[in-house]
């Protein structure tokens, strides 16, 4: 490649950086009519208020921040167990969501919907009305039992933007340590 196109390249890619920051404070929305977060939500923490193998009545916070510069409000998130020997046992009719932390429990969130897919165990969680840019936000998912067996259960977090054909971004894994009866937690 001759120095001119090195330039030409060069100068593409800084006007294509100029004009995403422009847009920065708005929703991305393609032409076939899928929205997209500007900046995701970040998965601050996930915890197990009870970490002892077979306990009966745990339940399992997810933290999420949904930054000022999102572009768009979170409608929906996706939790998924990750294969393991073992899985905790969710009522989904039981769970919650509250603005704020586990440590620091705000107000509570009207949710449209929560259902679990039968074959992966993916709970979907429905926030009605979408949770708006700049909050931070808990899910509770209670657990009837812990796993049998103790170790690191990890649970895919991925989050969705308002709008009819909104497309996933994957937050990352919360990790949740479970100890076998005889260890501290």
């Amino acid at each position: 490649m001759n120095w001119r196109s090195q330039l030409a390249t060069a100068l593409s890619l800084s006007l294509s950086t100029v004009a995403l920051v422009g847009v920065s404070a708005q929703a991305v929305k393609l032409a076939n009519g899928t929205t997209h977060f500007v900046q995701p939500p970040r998965l601050e923490s996930a915890v197990a208020t009870q970490k002892v193998a077979r306990f009966l009545g745990s339940t399992y916070y997810f933290t999420l921040t949904l930054p000022e510069n999102a572009g768009e409000s979170l409608q929906k998130v996706v939790i998924s167990p990750q294969e393991a020997p073992d899985r905790a046992r969710f009522d989904v009719n039981r769970t919650e969501a509250f603005e704020g932390t586990f440590e620091r429990e705000g107000n509570k969130l009207p949710l449209q919907s929560v259902t679990q897919d039968s074959k992966t165990q993916a709970i979907t969680i429905t926030f009605d009305p979408a949770v708006a840019v700049g909050k931070t936000v808990t899910i509770g998912l209670y657990a009837d039992r812990n796993p049998d067996l103790g170790g690191t259960y990890l649970y895919g977090v991925t989050a969705f933007p308002a709008g009819d054909q909104s497309s996933g971004q994957f937050l990352g894994y919360g990790r949740i340590s479970i100890y076998d009866g005889g260890q501290d937690s």
